[in-house]
């Protein structure tokens, strides 16, 4: 991280192991981390070493599923922990985002982060799933996680460099030949959520229980307010979105993700 720094590179966050409960049964380097060893490290090593260094670097706990939500508990349990870190990061592979809740009962002052999840690349929906992704979101930012991280960025057409079995697919897909560039479902659905929700916005409460059509709304620091609606469905549906005496009427075709900004 000094060595970084001195590039000019900041880091803002780190994760002690990637995916601590999982040695990917052999199939791809991986490094299995029990809960007690990730307490020692964090609460007697590496947040004293980050301390001492003078960096400002935080530390994110976990790095793995929700299902892990007792494990986060008792990691923040940990005078020591608490001492460098009230953050966990999520991987949404196992469980629900309200899970999340859980932890937010033990630790109301804790702090979500979402690093990591993507496509497939045999995926015949690859380029097209953005509701798919558009629910994802939606369910991560209504349950007090703070970001979105995909994984990976940038892959070939075959899905490659990948040091494991698993057929994955970059946000955008770069062809190893014709250098052509095809967007991800996944890289749609983020563009609604980063073009409308600035940074340090707050997530705000929505209501709502229409059947196919997933909200999440935000205010942001500039005094807009922004959200975004996703139809799931195979029909258009019509909504009216409603702020006090004001009301706008949305027609959400099938299978779409539609943004509103307004102050």
């Amino acid at each position: 991280m000094q060595a970084y720094k001195a590039e000019g590179v900041v880091i803002d966050a780190v994760t002690p192991q990637n995916e601590v409960d999982t040695d990917q049964d052999g199939r791809m380097p991986a490094c299995l981390l029990p809960q007690e060893i990730e307490v020692e490290y964090v609460g007697q090593h590496l947040g004293h070493a980050i301390e001492n260094a003078g960096l400002k670097t935080k530390i994110w706990l976990l790095d793995h599923n929700y299902n892990l939500w007792g494990r986060a508990i008792c990691e923040l349990d940990d005078e020591k922990v608490r001492r460098y870190t009230k953050s966990v990061a999520w991987h949404g592979y196992l469980g629900q985002p309200g899970w999340v809740q859980k932890v937010f009962a033990a630790h109301p002052d804790a702090e979500m982060y979402w690093t990591e999840g993507g496509p497939e690349i045999t995926d015949p929906k690859y380029s097209v799933d953005w509701t798919k992704w558009s629910q994802t979101f939606c369910g991560i930012l209504r349950n007090g996680i703070r970001c979105i991280i995909g994984w990976n960025l940038a892959l070939d057409e075959n899905g490659k460099p990948n040091v494991g079995p698993f057929s994955c697919g970059g946000l955008v897909t770069i062809h190893s030949r014709t250098r052509e560039i095809i967007r991800s479902g996944q890289y749609w659905a983020l563009a609604h959520y980063s073009r409308s929700f600035r940074r340090a916005a707050m997530i705000i409460q929505s209501y709502g229980a229409i059947k196919d059509i997933h909200h999440v709304a935000a205010a942001n620091p500039d005094g807009t307010y922004a959200a975004v609606l996703t139809n799931t469905g195979a029909t258009q549906r019509t909504v009216w979105i409603k702020q006090g005496k004001s009301a706008v009427e949305v027609a959400l075709p099938a299978d779409s993700v539609a943004t509103l900004v307004w102050s």
